[in-house]
Protein backbone atom coordinates (compact mmCIF):
# COMPACT_ATOMS: atom_id res chain seq x y z
CA UNK A 1 0.00 0.00 0.00
CA UNK A 2 1.30 3.29 -0.93
CA UNK A 3 -0.38 7.06 0.27
CA UNK A 4 -0.37 9.53 -1.84
CA UNK A 5 -1.76 12.37 -0.69
CA UNK A 6 -2.97 13.32 3.54
CA UNK A 7 -5.29 15.83 4.40
CA UNK A 8 -7.21 16.86 7.43
CA UNK A 9 -10.52 18.64 8.52
CA UNK A 10 -12.93 18.80 11.49
CA UNK A 11 -11.13 16.04 13.11
CA UNK A 12 -10.93 13.42 10.17
CA UNK A 13 -7.93 12.81 8.19
CA UNK A 14 -8.24 11.51 4.92
CA UNK A 15 -5.56 9.29 3.13
CA UNK A 16 -5.70 8.47 -0.37
CA UNK A 17 -3.55 5.25 -1.19
CA UNK A 18 -3.14 3.12 -4.13
CA UNK A 19 -2.67 -0.67 -3.71
CA UNK A 20 -0.80 -2.91 -5.79
CA UNK A 21 -2.78 -6.00 -7.23
CA UNK A 22 -3.01 -9.01 -9.54
CA UNK A 23 -5.35 -6.93 -11.80
CA UNK A 24 -3.50 -3.67 -11.74
CA UNK A 25 -3.61 -0.96 -9.08
CA UNK A 26 -6.35 -0.54 -6.57
CA UNK A 27 -7.10 3.32 -5.87
CA UNK A 28 -8.51 3.86 -2.63
CA UNK A 29 -9.13 6.37 0.24
CA UNK A 30 -8.62 5.99 4.04
CA UNK A 31 -10.38 8.04 6.50
CA UNK A 32 -9.65 7.94 10.35
CA UNK A 33 -10.05 10.43 13.47
CA UNK A 34 -7.26 13.14 13.82
CA UNK A 35 -4.33 10.96 15.75
CA UNK A 36 -5.79 7.76 15.90
CA UNK A 37 -3.22 5.27 17.65
CA UNK A 38 -4.07 1.20 18.00
CA UNK A 39 -6.56 -0.97 16.60
CA UNK A 40 -10.05 0.16 15.97
CA UNK A 41 -13.67 -0.86 13.98
CA UNK A 42 -12.70 -0.45 10.43
CA UNK A 43 -15.87 0.03 7.67
CA UNK A 44 -15.60 -1.18 4.54
CA UNK A 45 -17.57 0.85 1.80
CA UNK A 46 -19.05 -0.28 -1.63
CA UNK A 47 -19.41 2.74 -4.36
CA UNK A 48 -23.07 2.68 -6.52
CA UNK A 49 -22.80 2.35 -10.02
CA UNK A 50 -21.15 4.77 -12.04
CA UNK A 51 -19.64 6.64 -9.14
CA UNK A 52 -16.33 6.09 -7.37
CA UNK A 53 -14.35 6.36 -3.60
CA UNK A 54 -15.39 9.59 -3.10
CA UNK A 55 -18.50 9.94 -4.27
CA UNK A 56 -20.59 12.62 -1.97
CA UNK A 57 -22.78 10.21 -0.37
CA UNK A 58 -19.52 7.88 0.37
CA UNK A 59 -17.64 11.02 2.04
CA UNK A 60 -20.26 11.94 3.87
CA UNK A 61 -20.78 8.79 5.47
CA UNK A 62 -17.06 8.24 5.98
CA UNK A 63 -16.30 11.27 7.75
CA UNK A 64 -19.37 10.95 10.14
CA UNK A 65 -18.09 6.97 10.69
CA UNK A 66 -14.89 8.20 11.63
CA UNK A 67 -15.83 11.34 14.06
CA UNK A 68 -18.75 10.06 15.94
CA UNK A 69 -17.98 6.69 16.15
CA UNK A 70 -13.98 6.70 16.23
CA UNK A 71 -14.28 4.27 13.00
CA UNK A 72 -11.81 4.10 10.17
CA UNK A 73 -13.42 3.88 6.57
CA UNK A 74 -12.22 2.63 3.50
CA UNK A 75 -13.25 3.13 0.25
CA UNK A 76 -11.66 2.29 -3.10
CA UNK A 77 -13.12 2.34 -7.15
CA UNK A 78 -14.48 -0.73 -7.95
CA UNK A 79 -13.38 -2.19 -11.73
CA UNK A 80 -14.29 -0.17 -14.28
CA UNK A 81 -15.08 2.69 -12.27
CA UNK A 82 -13.80 6.04 -11.05
CA UNK A 83 -9.86 5.84 -11.98
CA UNK A 84 -10.30 2.55 -12.60
CA UNK A 85 -9.47 1.12 -16.61
CA UNK A 86 -12.49 -0.35 -18.87
CA UNK A 87 -12.13 -3.62 -21.45
CA UNK A 88 -14.18 -3.57 -23.95
CA UNK A 89 -16.90 -6.21 -21.93
CA UNK A 90 -17.36 -3.22 -19.72
CA UNK A 91 -18.21 -1.00 -22.45
CA UNK A 92 -20.74 -3.42 -23.48
CA UNK A 93 -22.38 -3.99 -20.90
CA UNK A 94 -22.51 -0.16 -19.83
CA UNK A 95 -24.15 0.74 -23.22
CA UNK A 96 -26.74 -1.23 -23.38
CA UNK A 97 -27.71 -0.66 -20.02
CA UNK A 98 -28.07 2.93 -20.56
CA UNK A 99 -29.93 2.22 -23.39
CA UNK A 100 -32.31 0.48 -21.60
CA UNK A 101 -33.02 3.27 -19.00
CA UNK A 102 -33.12 5.74 -21.73
CA UNK A 103 -35.83 3.58 -23.97
CA UNK A 104 -37.69 2.41 -20.72
CA UNK A 105 -36.41 -1.14 -20.90
CA UNK A 106 -35.77 -3.69 -18.19
CA UNK A 107 -32.75 -2.85 -16.48
CA UNK A 108 -32.20 -5.16 -14.07
CA UNK A 109 -30.93 -8.48 -15.60
CA UNK A 110 -28.48 -5.78 -17.61
CA UNK A 111 -27.23 -4.93 -13.70
CA UNK A 112 -27.43 -8.63 -12.95
CA UNK A 113 -24.75 -9.25 -15.81
CA UNK A 114 -22.66 -6.25 -14.76
CA UNK A 115 -22.47 -6.95 -11.29
CA UNK A 116 -21.70 -10.79 -11.76
CA UNK A 117 -18.52 -9.45 -14.29
CA UNK A 118 -17.08 -7.16 -11.83
CA UNK A 119 -17.57 -9.28 -8.70
CA UNK A 120 -14.93 -11.72 -10.06
CA UNK A 121 -12.13 -9.15 -9.84
CA UNK A 122 -13.72 -7.55 -7.07
CA UNK A 123 -14.16 -10.12 -3.88
CA UNK A 124 -9.70 -10.91 -4.00
CA UNK A 125 -9.26 -7.20 -4.55
CA UNK A 126 -11.44 -5.92 -1.33
CA UNK A 127 -9.54 -8.96 0.53
CA UNK A 128 -6.40 -7.55 -0.17
CA UNK A 129 -7.47 -4.22 0.91
CA UNK A 130 -8.79 -5.23 4.14
CA UNK A 131 -5.48 -7.35 4.95
CA UNK A 132 -3.38 -3.92 3.84
CA UNK A 133 -5.50 -1.71 5.92
CA UNK A 134 -5.32 -3.79 9.16
CA UNK A 135 -1.57 -3.63 9.14
CA UNK A 136 -1.71 0.01 9.53
CA UNK A 137 -0.77 0.75 13.63
CA UNK A 138 -3.57 3.21 13.00
CA UNK A 139 -6.38 0.68 12.14
CA UNK A 140 -5.66 -2.72 13.47
CA UNK A 141 -7.19 -6.43 13.46
CA UNK A 142 -9.97 -4.50 15.16
CA UNK A 143 -13.77 -6.05 13.97
CA UNK A 144 -15.18 -4.77 10.33
CA UNK A 145 -18.37 -4.10 8.98
CA UNK A 146 -19.73 -3.92 5.69
CA UNK A 147 -21.74 -0.73 3.51
CA UNK A 148 -22.57 -0.98 0.68
CA UNK A 149 -26.09 0.10 -1.88
CA UNK A 150 -26.95 -0.75 -5.37
CA UNK A 151 -23.74 -1.64 -6.74
CA UNK A 152 -21.69 -1.87 -3.42
CA UNK A 153 -24.60 -4.14 -2.46
CA UNK A 154 -24.07 -6.65 -5.46
CA UNK A 155 -20.44 -6.64 -5.48
CA UNK A 156 -21.11 -6.54 -1.19
CA UNK A 157 -22.92 -9.91 -0.94
CA UNK A 158 -20.58 -12.08 -2.56
CA UNK A 159 -17.07 -10.42 -0.77
CA UNK A 160 -19.05 -10.98 2.35
CA UNK A 161 -20.22 -14.67 2.04
CA UNK A 162 -16.52 -15.02 1.21
CA UNK A 163 -14.61 -13.13 3.65
CA UNK A 164 -15.28 -14.48 7.94
CA UNK A 165 -13.75 -11.09 9.20
CA UNK A 166 -17.06 -9.39 8.55
CA UNK A 167 -19.34 -9.50 11.54
CA UNK A 168 -22.13 -6.89 10.47
CA UNK A 169 -23.25 -5.04 7.49
CA UNK A 170 -25.67 -2.28 5.60
CA UNK A 171 -26.92 -3.33 2.08
CA UNK A 172 -29.24 -2.06 -0.48
CA UNK A 173 -30.61 -1.28 -3.47
CA UNK A 174 -29.83 -4.24 -5.08
CA UNK A 175 -31.66 -7.87 -6.36
CA UNK A 176 -31.57 -11.35 -5.92
CA UNK A 177 -30.49 -11.65 -9.44
CA UNK A 178 -27.13 -10.84 -9.09
CA UNK A 179 -25.96 -13.05 -6.36
CA UNK A 180 -29.05 -15.02 -4.52
CA UNK A 181 -26.14 -18.05 -3.87
CA UNK A 182 -24.02 -15.84 -1.88
CA UNK A 183 -26.93 -14.06 -0.22
CA UNK A 184 -28.21 -17.78 1.51
CA UNK A 185 -24.34 -17.88 2.97
CA UNK A 186 -24.53 -15.09 4.93
CA UNK A 187 -25.28 -15.19 8.80
CA UNK A 188 -23.79 -11.81 10.27
CA UNK A 189 -26.13 -8.97 11.29
CA UNK A 190 -27.77 -7.02 8.67
CA UNK A 191 -29.17 -4.57 7.78
CA UNK A 192 -31.36 -3.78 4.60
CA UNK A 193 -32.75 -0.80 2.39
CA UNK A 194 -35.13 -0.69 -0.29
CA UNK A 195 -36.61 2.44 -2.40
CA UNK A 196 -40.04 1.46 -2.74
CA UNK A 197 -40.63 2.92 -6.07
CA UNK A 198 -37.14 2.14 -7.77
CA UNK A 199 -36.83 2.16 -11.26
CA UNK A 200 -33.93 -0.03 -11.63
CA UNK A 201 -34.54 -2.74 -9.09
CA UNK A 202 -37.98 -3.84 -9.05
CA UNK A 203 -38.99 -4.09 -5.26
CA UNK A 204 -40.01 -8.24 -5.65
CA UNK A 205 -36.46 -9.08 -6.36
CA UNK A 206 -35.18 -7.06 -3.46
CA UNK A 207 -37.51 -8.25 -1.17
CA UNK A 208 -36.16 -11.86 -2.75
CA UNK A 209 -32.87 -11.08 -1.82
CA UNK A 210 -33.97 -10.08 1.94
CA UNK A 211 -35.31 -13.02 2.37
CA UNK A 212 -32.66 -15.12 1.09
CA UNK A 213 -29.87 -13.98 3.44
CA UNK A 214 -29.41 -16.60 6.44
CA UNK A 215 -28.67 -13.64 9.46
CA UNK A 216 -30.72 -14.40 12.58
CA UNK A 217 -30.63 -10.70 13.11
CA UNK A 218 -31.95 -8.94 9.25
CA UNK A 219 -33.99 -5.51 9.20
CA UNK A 220 -35.38 -4.51 6.53
CA UNK A 221 -35.81 -0.44 5.55
CA UNK A 222 -38.48 0.41 3.04
CA UNK A 223 -38.92 3.81 2.29
CA UNK A 224 -40.95 5.58 -0.39
CA UNK A 225 -39.10 6.86 -3.48
CA UNK A 226 -36.69 6.23 -6.41
CA UNK A 227 -32.98 4.37 -6.71
CA UNK A 228 -31.38 7.63 -5.99
CA UNK A 229 -33.62 8.82 -3.03
CA UNK A 230 -32.76 7.52 0.39
CA UNK A 231 -33.47 8.96 3.10
CA UNK A 232 -30.45 10.95 5.13
CA UNK A 233 -32.06 9.73 8.23
CA UNK A 234 -30.99 6.39 7.18
CA UNK A 235 -27.72 7.82 7.81
CA UNK A 236 -28.49 7.72 11.19
CA UNK A 237 -29.42 4.43 11.91
CA UNK A 238 -26.43 3.38 10.06
CA UNK A 239 -24.49 4.41 12.62
CA UNK A 240 -26.16 3.11 15.40
CA UNK A 241 -26.18 -0.12 13.23
CA UNK A 242 -22.64 -0.35 13.21
CA UNK A 243 -22.09 1.16 17.04
CA UNK A 244 -24.24 -1.53 18.02
CA UNK A 245 -22.50 -4.36 16.67
CA UNK A 246 -18.55 -3.41 16.01
CA UNK A 247 -18.07 -1.19 19.33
Amino acid sequence: MRFTSQTSSDGVTEQLFTLSFTFGEIPGVLWTPDSAAGARPLILMGHGGGQHKKAPGIVARARRFAAECGFAVAAVDAPAHGDRPRNEEHHRVIAQMRTRMQTGGEVAPVLAEFHTLLAGQSVPEWRAVLDAVQELDHVGAGPVGYWGMSLGCGLGVPFIAAEPRIRAAVLGLNGAETSAEAAAQITVPLEFLVQWDDERVPRAASLALFDLFASAEKTLHANPGKHAEVPMFELDSSLRFFARHLS
